[in-house]
């Protein structure tokens, strides 16, 4: 029988980070869920296109698919893997705004609930507790002040060797956070199951932990109820 996981919350809290830590120490199977959505908006990127009218009426051409290697999720659009080339803010922010389409939502879902069905995963986005996976074992909404989440983005950039501007960063996330929860179509909420855990003053491991010893104490037998 499988175990679901469900991670939930704004972007830039950590949730892809956290969720693919804790799958390696519980022998999941992770699913970056937002990493699906950064391939479509990769592909419409590339071809230019940000009426949604044309995006839902030609998303059924960007075929995404999962496949892991070594362990590690590869995310395959049109026979290509374009994990090296999601990772931008660009991607990012057309992510978002091709996830708020009922139709590439409709797409992306149902792959993602085969996946629940057949392994214990761990899955993270913006609506995976509330409309991806409502049934769940285990629920976490985890979030973050918007300047530490821009900190830790502009970190992350810094690091990578691109040139940022921390404050356009926390603007950008602020518009996302407006835009994933005002969408019309399974907007980012706290699921009324989910538990809290706002990571803004605690590290990964801090967080990691957290979460585990909430699933070893409360999730294994079934009682998780939120509290």
């Amino acid at each position: 029988m499988s175990y679901s996981i469900a991670i939930d919350g704004p972007a830039g809290a950590g949730k892809s980070t956290i969720a693919k830590t804790i799958a390696k120490k519980l022998n999941f199977i992770y699913v970056d869920t937002g990493a699906m959505y950064r391939a479509i908006g990769l592909y419409f990127l590339r071809l230019g296109i940000t009426d949604e009218a044309v995006i839902e009426e030609r998303c059924k051409e960007a075929s995404v698919s999962i496949q892991y290697e070594d362990g590690e999720q590869q995310v395959i659009l049109n026979n290509e893997n374009v994990n090296g080339y999601i990772r931008t803010e660009e991607a990012g922010k057309m992510a978002s705004a091709v996830a708020k389409l009922k139709a590439v939502r409709s797409q992306l879902v149902e792959l993602q609930r085969e996946l629940a069905k057949t392994s214990n995963v761990i899955m993270d986005g913006r609506d995976i507790g509330t409309f991806v996976l409502p049934n769940a074992d285990m629920k976490i909404y985890l979030t973050a002040s918007s300047k530490v989440r821009a900190d830790r983005r502009y970190q992350e950039l810094i690091l990578k060797g691109e040139k940022c501007d921390l404050l356009q960063i926390e603007e950008d996330i602020i518009a996302r956070d407006k835009q994933d929860m005002n969408r019309e179509f399974a907007p980012l909420r706290q699921a009324d199951d989910a538990i809290l855990v706002d990571s803004s003053e605690m590290s990964k491991d801090e967080v990691v932990e957290k979460i585990i010893s909430l699933y070893n104490n409360v999730g294994k037998d079934g009682s998780f109820c939120g509290n």
